[in-house]
């Protein structure tokens, strides 16, 4: 195999032997790394040793993912939680701090042979209860103790000839990091571009201070945005744009703009039917359709169980994927077909999703669709929100009149609802249901 590996975005691993009739799970690639360290080794190991460790990991899995070892064989996942096969992965485990911290710096990195591309098959075992001819966990930490670096513990275990690849390209083509952390002082393209993701995120996260001057300098107020992104993403606040916060800023400016390309694209719908008569299959194609996959594909950001579909309004095969998985999660029979009771669920699932996503979340997608039509007589807090994101587009577009934000769906309200309607040539309705949701979140955010 001649192609240079990259780091998956994502990784699917069966949740038991490969012949079993178990489930899959895909979760993003640093969280596996990070749930199998958390599971395989302790976070009070010297930290050569803890780094050594998730190295053989991280070169384990990939080595899996490149030569396609299970999918080859006709499977559809990439590796197993099955320690006679793989690795130790729990569903939902806990991870440690530090543990975290160390992956978010080295998942990127791996072990390859001198002259070979493919990632190390760093076999491993805990040399305590078992033994093997790879890595001793166990013996990482004596090794350690004794004053190795992590290469040279692995060298210990896999030989001379073994060395680390630095910085490896990841599958979604998110830039690489540079290799030098940005700080106050630096200068450059590579600045120019955090700045501008920084002011994006910052459109949903608001509480990152806006850096006015987009130029290739990293000054005081670009110091004082990353600070602040560190604090609400859990790194060390330290101002530096190192490899962990080059990665961070790139995932959530990434997540920011999916969520908000997935409102405005998912939806797209003049009106909701909100009572099936018939029953949605493969082959069936309409609004129904699309709003079911406007769910499924909301609710697939935050739960990995669903395999990401597009919003066609044509129920193809992702989309019969993406039902018998949530059928199967949620213990409905599995028949890929969606009748009300299954969309009610679908729906319910949805509204769940959105009340327990946490604040950060919240504003990064932009104020999520209520799962229902606002029109005049609603009041509540969705009610306000539009209010006020109608305002703030008034001050722009005149012929959108000003009106009180009070959560009152009243005549007024539905006048500028109506307004905002002919503006966008869309049907006047005075409701607003999901197109006109997306639209005025869109625009009040852009403003």
């Amino acid at each position: 195999m001649a192609t240079t590996p990259v780091i998956p975005t994502n990784i699917t691993v069966h949740l038991g032997r490969p012949n079993s009739n178990a489930e899959n799970v895909t979760v993003p690639f640093t969280d596996y790394i990070k749930n199998v360290a958390s599971s395989e080794i302790y976070p009070t190991w010297p930290e050569a040793a803890i780094r050594a460790n998730i190295l053989a990991q991280i070169s384990f899995a990939l080595n899996r993912v490149y030569t396609e070892f299970y999918r080859s064989r006709g499977y559809d996942f990439d590796i197993t939680n099955t320690t006679a096969f793989d690795q130790a992965y729990t569903k939902d485990g806990e991870v440690y701090e530090n543990i975290s911290r160390i992956t978010d710096e080295i998942f990127n990195n791996y072990l390859v042979r001198t002259g070979s591309v493919e990632p190390l098959f760093a076999q491993f075992c805990d040399g305590y209860n078992t033994t093997c001819p790879g890595l001793s966990q166990w013996g990482t930490v004596t090794l350690a103790n004794n004053g190795m670096s992590p290469l040279e513990i692995l060298q210990f275990y896999f030989g001379d000839n073994v060395s680390i690849v630095f910085n490896a390209p990841i599958s979604d083509n998110t830039q690489s990091y540079p290799g030098v952390a940005l700080r106050k002082g630096s200068f450059g393209d590579d600045v120019v571009i955090i700045k501008r993701e920084l002011n994006r995120i910052a459109q949903n996260y608001p509480a990152i201070p806006k850096i006015k001057f987009i130029n290739g300098v990293y000054d005081l107020e670009t110091e004082n945005a990353v600070k602040k992104f560190q604090e609400i993403f859990n790194l060390d606040a330290d101002g530096i744009v190192g490899k962990a916060t080059w990665y961070k800023i790139k995932q959530i400016f990434a997540s920011v703009k999916q969520l908000s390309d997935l409102t405005s694209e998912g939806l797209t719908i003049s009106e909701i039917s909100r009572r099936y008569t018939r029953e949605l299959r493969p082959g069936s194609q309409g609004l129904d359709v699309e709003a079911l996959q406007y769910y499924l594909a909301f609710i697939g950001y935050f739960y990995p169980y669903l395999p990401p579909i597009p919003i066609t309004g044509y129920f193809g095969e992702m989309t019969r994927d993406a039902v018998f998985a949530f059928q199967s999660y949620y213990g409905l029979p599995i028949t890929g077909v969606v009748d009300g009771n299954v969309f009610a669920k679908v729906e319910q699932v949805y509204r769940d999703a959105v009340a327990e996503l946490p604040a950060n979340y919240q504003s990064a997608i932009g104020e999520p669709y209520p799962g229902r039509f606002l029109t005049e007589g609603d009041r509540g807090e969705s009610v306000r929100i539009i209010q006020g994101y109608l305002n703030k587009i008034g001050q722009n577009v005149p012929e959108i009149p000003a009106i009180d934000v009070d959560g009152i769906f009243g005549p007024l309200t539905k006048g500028a609802v109506i307004a905002l309607q002919q503006y966008l040539g869309i049907e006047e309705t005075g409701a607003i249901g999901p197109v006109e949701w997306a639209e005025i979140i869109t625009l009040g955010n852009n403003l």
